[in-house]
C-alpha cells in the first residue's frame, strides 16, 4: 500500500471555498460498476481530474485530494479499480486488497478510467487529466496511450516500464514526479522513460526529487514537505498550461 490509512494529502485546505462532494457508482463498458467520489466546486469547471488510487483502490487520502482539486476550480472524481472482484461498497482497513490487485487488467483498469472520463465530459469538463499514485501513477500513463482524448497525464512514482513499451501511443504530454529513493524504481527507470519519451516526441516532464521515498506526498512525512510542495506547485501548472 502506497499510503498509511491516516495519511492526507500535503495540500493546504482553501477556507470557505464552494464544493460540493458525492459518493458515486459508475458503469464501464464492459458493464463493470465502479465505486467512484466526485467533487466539484460549485462554478462550472471546465477542467476535469480522473484520480487513480494506489493499490489499496478508493479510500480516504484519495477523496480528500479531490475535494482539494475542487477547491481550486477543478471536477475532481477518484475511481476504485476493484468492482469486478470486491463490489462498490465502502470498505473498512481490514480490506485484504492484494488479491483483487492481482486480478486486475490493463484493460479492465482502462474501462474504468474511460467511464470516469465520459462521467467528466457529462458535467461539462473540455480538458480532463489523470492523476495517479505507484499503481495509478503507472495506470495514468497508460491512459495516456489508451484512446481517451487527456489533455495530460501525471503520475506520482509510477513503475514507468509498462507506459515505456508503449510510448509511440502516447497521445498527450505526461508530468512524472518520482522518488529518489524510491526501492523499486530505480534512476535508471526513470531515464529510460525520458529517453523514450524524447524520442517519440512526447511533450514530458520527469522530476525525480532526491532522497525523497515512495509515498512523499504524504503531509505525515514533514521532512519531505517541500518536495511535496514542488510536486503539487508542478501538478497545477501542467493543469493549467495544457488545459
Amino acid at each position: 500500500m502506497c499510503f498509511d490509512l491516516d495519511s492526507s494529502p500535503p495540500i493546504p485546505t482553501i477556507s470557505g471555498a464552494a464544493v460540493s462532494h458525492e459518493d458515486l457508482v459508475l458503469t464501464a463498458a464492459d458493464g463493470n460498476r465502479l465505486a467512484a467520489f466526485l467533487a466539484t466546486p460549485d462554478e462550472h469547471a471546465s477542467t476535469g481530474i480522473a484520480i487513480l488510487p494506489d493499490v489499496r483502490g478508493l479510500y480516504r487520502f484519495y477523496e480528500e485530494l479531490a475535494l482539494r482539486f475542487a477547491e481550486r476550480g477543478y471536477a475532481a472524481l477518484a475511481i476504485d479499480y476493484f468492482g469486478r472482484t470486491a463490489g462498490v461498497e465502502k470498505r473498512g482497513e481490514e480490506f485484504e486488497y492484494r488479491p483483487h490487485v492481482e486480478a486486475t487488467t490493463d484493460e479492465g483498469v482502462q474501462a474504468d478510467v474511460a467511464a470516469a472520463v465520459a462521467r467528466l465530459r457529462e458535467l461539462g469538463c473540455k480538458a480532463i487529466f489523470t492523476v495517479g499514485f505507484c499503481f495509478g501513477g503507472a495506470r495514468s500513463w497508460l491512459a495516456a496511450a489508451s484512446g481517451h482524448d487527456l489533455a495530460g497525464a501525471i503520475g506520482f512514482y509510477g513503475r514507468p516500464g509498462p507506459a515505456t513499451e508503449r510510448v509511440d501511443d502516447i497521445a498527450c504530454p505526461i508530468l512524472a514526479l518520482q522518488a529518489g529513493d524510491d526501492q523499486n524504481i530505480s534512476l535508471a527507470d526513470n531515464a529510460a522513460f525520458d529517453e523514450a519519451l524524447a524520442r517519440a516526441g512526447v511533450d514530458h516532464e520527469i522530476v525525480t526529487y532526491a532522497g525523497a521515498p515512495h509515498s512523499f506526498f504524504d503531509r505525515k512525512q514533514e521532512e519531505f514537505a517541500d518536495a511535496s510542495q514542488d510536486a503539487w506547485s508542478k501538478v497545477l501548472a501542467f493543469v493549467a498550461h495544457h488545459a
